[in-house]
């Protein structure tokens, strides 16, 4: 039963479902009791979004110097690539499918006779906002790149280290409360079966989505290394299968590392992209995230401009660096320009949060499985003749 409460998808889980068995019967006074937690929780948010950003993306941009030449640059690229593919195909797929999905739900989520309030606010300013913790941490990261043996790159990864704790062990328990009072609050004000409808329809759009792009990817890889690309693809299938049960990109690296090995890749590129890619990879995560933040703007009726998703997409491929490895890292990493870039409110980022986690284990398949593509694309660029 403890392994079961320390699995965060069950815990996200019973937090939606207590908050809405609960948010019809709750007391206001009590009610509040939650919205005020969310209150301070948002602001906890806020103030740490920053650190994160600058906590995670420069040490992971300052390791990325201490292994220099075109294989790398290449690995870089083509992951890069592979994410921006995932982000830009599924805005145009979700704004294809989605209006539908979501027709009537827009207006009528937004109607509600009543709402819990806070018993009190507190405002916690951070340091910095989150462009001038993005620029900053790419400056630093590219500068530490270059330099060996630096002090101040000893610092960064501590500090990414202190990050990655307060993330595990601080924000990450925390989130299932803020869950649960977000849904306790849309039971109450009478609009969470109109989401949980949507929720549902989203949940398998994505799904398709993720095996769709995994065979696009594949029928690229054995096109240009001249294999058969489901036969590739199959080779694979234990490192997808083991993500979703670990949930984990850096947890899984062994299997994904010995079965690029059995799909042919030499054993030095393996050794290099897969570990690599595992870090800088995250065409799935990003699939999921893109097509979250649509069916939410739509749902909430927000203008949808095609210059500012193209703009969040470019940064949200690689800020997604920053995802740590642990369960809902990745939606942490990214929430910064979610919240800066598209004005996403508490409860917006809740239900980011939540759709993300319930769908975690499949961005993390979809993410590892890529990168033996990569793997065996980059094994024909520089692999040994």
């Amino acid at each position: 039963m403890k392994k079961l409460f320390d699995n965060l998808l069950f815990r996200v889980v019973l937090a939606i479902g207590l908050g809405i068995l609960l948010g019809g019967i709750i007391p206001e006074s009590i009610g509040n009791i939650f919205a005020t937690f969310n209150g301070l929780f948002d602001q906890l948010l806020k103030f740490l979004i920053p650190l994160i950003i600058v906590g995670l993306i420069v040490p992971a941009i300052a390791k990325l110097g201490n292994t220099a030449g075109k294989m790398l640059l290449t690995t870089v690229a083509i992951a890069y690539g592979s994410t921006l593919f995932a982000g830009f195909s599924t805005y145009f797929a979700s704004m294809s499918i989605f209006p539908s999905l979501v027709e009537n739900q827009s207006v009528n989520i937004q109607e509600q006779s009543q709402s819990l309030t806070p018993y009190f606010t507190l405002q916690i300013p951070p340091f910095f906002d989150v462009m001038g913790a993005l620029v900053f941490s790419f400056l630093i990261g590219i500068g530490l790149a270059r330099l060996q043996n630096s002090k101040l790159a000893e610092v960064s990864y501590d500090f990414g280290n202190i990050i990655s704790f307060i993330i595990e062990k601080v924000v990450i328990p925390l989130l299932p409360l803020f869950i649960f009072g977000i849904f306790l609050d849309m039971t109450y004000s009478g609009k969470v079966m109109m989401i949980l409808n949507v929720f549902v329809k989203i949940i398998g759009f994505i799904f398709a989505l993720h095996i769709l792009l995994l065979l696009i990817q594949y029928i690229i890889a054995g096109t240009i290394s001249k294999k058969n690309p489901f036969k590739l693809f199959v080779t694979m299938m234990p490192a997808y299968f083991t993500a979703l049960g670990t949930q984990s990109s850096a947890a899984t690296i062994p299997v994904t590392l010995a079965q690029a090995k059995k799909a042919g890749v030499s054993d030095e590129v393996a050794s290099f992209v897969v570990p690599l890619c595992a870090t800088i990879h995250l065409a799935g995560s990003t699939l999921k995230i893109v097509a979250c933040v649509v069916a939410l703007m739509l749902m909430q009726g927000m203008p949808i401009d095609f210059g500012l998703m193209a703009g969040f997409i470019c940064m949200l491929g690689v800020t997604m660096i920053a995802a740590p490895g642990v369960p809902g890292g990745a939606i942490m990493a990214a929430l910064g320009i979610i919240t800066s870039m598209l004005g996403f409110d508490a409860e917006n980022q809740a239900l980011m949060i939540s759709l993300y986690i319930a769908m975690d284990s499949f961005g993390t398949a979809c993410n590892v499985t890529g990168d033996g593509a990569i793997a065996v694309v980059v094994d024909k660029l520089f692999g040994k003749k």
